[in-house]
């Protein structure tokens, strides 16, 4: 978009500062009511021009044949084992394939959405029972939004900047910041410039809205988890509520300059969020099961349950890199 990524992310962290700091959870969660409008607008806009653009203008069912017949392997949850040449597909060898949906694919989603303090504070945070039943329903129904709104679109930047005759038609727009094979978080921004001057700021507006929405639950998460579970535990039991606020604030605001700072390490890598996800990986499978035997097993202690947490971390860690020191 041409913006300096250390200017985007200032202004996205003070931008999520601004209210989750000093308005807590319901500044967060009503600024989320009115950001994921954009989200879903913007990404569906995206996703019908992308689609459009494909079919040469016939429509987005058109669009959407032509991507199916394009880059049919793009759709496979699992990629077969071998390309139609009789050799491995690009990296096989490195994917989990089937075993992540029968494994590691439930941890990861059991563990984010049902025992992450991020996802759930929203939930405890509902006046009632059936409310919060009720938001978990809407959010799951938004959430199959996404392959059409992020996913689909991906494809079909692969399937134009493949196709020499889609990428004559762009003009002199298209040739500029083209996303390679290996820089698949490139291609949202580069399907951006394609849409027209309002839309594009619906667009931009949608990725800033789940940026900051994300960045602003998190910091409410943060000052939380600190304040009340380690602060007013081990640091001053009596704090009044005026100390706690100050204290989850000037906690938060230390989260977020590190962040900060952290950020910019990022942009070199093909796949941000895969990154997040690998070492995220080295902690939910430890937290999944202390929830589960807390829920399941009367005997569970306190104790037991940080022990188990702690120590689930160096066992991931050993599980991550021995098979890899074996190999070599």
């Amino acid at each position: 978009m041409g913006i300096p990524m250390m200017y985007g992310v200032i202004g996205l962290a003070l931008f999520a500062a601004a209210y989750s700091l000093y308005g807590g959870l319901s500044a967060v969660a009503w600024t989320d009511v009115i950001q994921v409008l954009f989200l879903v607008l913007g990404g569906l806009v995206t996703t019908y021009l992308a689609l459009n653009t494909v079919s040469g203008g016939e429509g987005i069912m058109a669009g959407f044949h032509k991507v199916w017949e394009a880059a049919p392997d793009k759709f496979h949850m699992v990629l077969e084992e071998f390309n139609g040449n009789g050799s491995f597909y690009d990296n096989y060898l490195d994917l989990p394939g089937i075993w992540v949906l029968i494994g590691g694919l439930w941890v990861a989603n059991l563990y984010y959405w049902g025992f992450n303090q991020y996802i759930i504070q929203r939930t405890l945070a509902a006046k009632s029972l059936k409310e919060s039943q009720k938001g978990i329903l809407l959010a799951a129904f938004l959430k199959l939004l996404i392959p059409l709104i992020v996913v689909v679109p991906g494809i079909a930047a692969f399937v134009m900047v493949n196709d020499p005759e889609i990428m004559a038609g762009l003009g002199e727009a298209g040739q500029l910041n083209i996303p390679s094979s290996d820089q698949a978080d490139k291609a949202y921004p580069w399907l951006l410039q394609f849409l027209p001057t309002g839309l594009k700021g619906v667009a931009f507006a949608a990725l800033a809205a789940a940026i900051v929405s994300s960045l602003a639950s998190m910091l409410n998460s943060t000052s939380t988890i600190f304040t009340m579970d380690i602060y007013k535990q081990y640091i001053d039991k009596n704090a009044n509520d005026k100390k706690t606020v100050n204290v989850g604030r000037i906690s938060a605001a230390l989260a977020l300059v590190i962040a900060v700072l952290v950020a910019p390490l990022l942009d070199g890598l093909d796949q941000a969020f895969q990154y997040i996800q690998e070492y995220t990986g080295l902690v939910s499978p430890g937290i999944l099961a202390v929830f589960l035997l807390g829920l399941f097993w009367k005997k569970t202690t306190n104790n037991a349950a940080i022990w188990g947490a702690v120590l689930s971390i160096p066992v991931a860690l050993a599980l991550k890199f021995l098979p890899t020191s074996a190999d070599s």
